[in-house]
């Protein structure tokens, strides 16, 4: 079997014409799994707070679950990388997918059982899914030159919102299915999210072959045979690693300030009397516009620099942040504004850290570079919504959203000083 799929993925390295015809299929393979990711990435996300705060009885730890699975996805997504680098991305992403599907399925019996330490056990490997989803979007950039890298994520981005908008507005009917067979209805959303995963899994198994990044390695190592290829400088690998290191920050950063408003804007509203449909309307369009504007930004990350989309984030967090804490809490125009701008300064922070990220790596460390970087995002997510609970019980939701605002502005001296040093990487790597 492995000599077989080796034989298929050697027919691609010394034709570019299948080579464009595997990169264009990976792609649509990507977006078609990414549909199904982000349904169950959002579902959970829309009520997660919410469950616990039921469960707990107190709002000082609803910023918990948020924490817990973005906890979680820092594990997922050190293993999943490195799954990735050893065996390809079909095995790496299906494995992912599986695994967080059988933590949404955990937080249901949970639920149901009224079980703390199984729900908190649960969110944590349901975040694998969640490190998964996000992990997707490096595979579209495997078989892409670094004119086509910021597209390649933003196509594989695009696809998770008709998933992500889904499920949000998914959570009222789901709640009602999930009462109709004896299941609390915040778990409801749990049941999608575990159908979505692992359907997410099964398709992409069955359907990445050839693997895109085998194939990849294959290419670059067939060249190495064919040209005397010379050992990077010392320069060169100190841009690539200033790359990674800015790629990082910049992603981190926009982690942390989009996770802590997201988190605890549900229970903000709920306790200025929306219902639980408003909640998942402010929250559809926050998640539509963290990946619906991904093929314009991908586009732009191309043709005008990864640096210029990194500071636009940090502006556009900036006032996400203003005026989600100057909003009247009954005004659900102004909080749909806020949550739609903190999710397009995330989608900009993210294709422009992402291309950065891969401009300054080859295949034969890329997949484990990324997963690495992908633990630090996690990490920072669990913070932030760790930290939101505890800012918005001892202080205000107001507070807490100008603070991630100002945070945010640290992105704009941080790409400032990679420039002094580092052309811009579009001009950098090729395939």
């Amino acid at each position: 079997m492995k000599k077989r799929a080796h034989s298929l993925e050697m027919d691609f390295v010394n034709s570019h014409e299948k080579q464009k015809m595997l990169y264009k299929r990976t792609l649509l393979i990507v977006s078609i799994s990414q549909i199904f990711g982000g349904a169950g990435l959002a579902a959970g996300v829309t009520v997660g707070a919410l469950l616990a705060q039921q469960m707990l009885g107190t709002d000082a730890f609803s910023g918990l679950p948020a924490s817990l699975f973005t906890l979680g996805s820092a594990g997922a997504a050190l293993v999943v990388g490195r799954l990735s680098q050893r065996f390809g991305r079909r095995i790496g992403l299906a494995s992912g997918f599986f695994t967080g599907g059988l933590g949404a399925i955990g937080v249901v019996i949970a639920a149901v059982t009224n079980n703390l330490i199984l729900l908190f056990a649960s969110l944590l490997i349901y975040g694998a899914g969640t490190a998964t989803n996000l992990q997707a979007r490096y595979a579209g950039t495997d078989l892409a030159n670094s004119k086509q890298r910021a597209k390649a994520i933003s196509i594989a981005m695009v696809s998770t919102t008709f998933g992500a908008v889904a499920g949000p507005n998914l959570v009222g009917p789901m709640g009602k299915f999930a009462v109709s067979i004896g299941v609390p209805s915040l778990a409801g959303p749990f049941i999608l999210s575990a159908t979505a995963f692992i359907l997410a899994g099964i398709f992409l198994f069955i359907m990445l072959n050839p693997d895109p990044l085998l194939v990849a390695k294959m290419i670059e190592s067939n060249k190495a045979k064919q040209v005397d290829v010379k050992q990077s400088s010392p320069v060169e690998s100190m841009k690539n690693n200033r790359g990674i290191a800015v790629g990082a920050t910049t992603m981190v950063l926009t982690q942390i300030v989009m996770v802590a408003i997201m988190t605890m804007t549900p229970v903000h509203m709920e306790h200025h009397g929306h219902g639980l449909n408003e909640v998942g309307i402010v929250i559809a369009f926050h998640i539509g516009s963290m990946y619906l504007p991904s093929l314009i930004t991908g586009i732009l990350v191309d043709k005008i620099g990864r640096t210029a989309m990194s500071i636009a984030s940090g502006a556009t967090l900036l006032l996400a942040g203003v005026i989600a804490a100057s909003a009247p809490s009954d005004s659900m125009v102004l909080l749909v504004v806020a949550l739609s701008l903190l999710g397009l300064g995330w989608n900009f922070g993210l294709i422009s850290g992402t291309a950065q990220i891969v401009d300054s790596t080859d295949s034969s460390t890329r997949a484990k570079t990324q997963g690495t970087v992908d633990v630090l995002i996690a990490l920072s997510g669990a913070s932030g919504g760790a930290l939101s609970g505890m800012v918005v019980a001892n202080s205000s939701y107001a507070t807490l959203a100008l603070a991630g605002g100002i945070l945010s502005l640290v992105l704009i001296p941080v790409v400032i000083w990679s420039r002094k040093s580092k052309k811009e990487p579009e001009q950098g790597l090729q395939m």
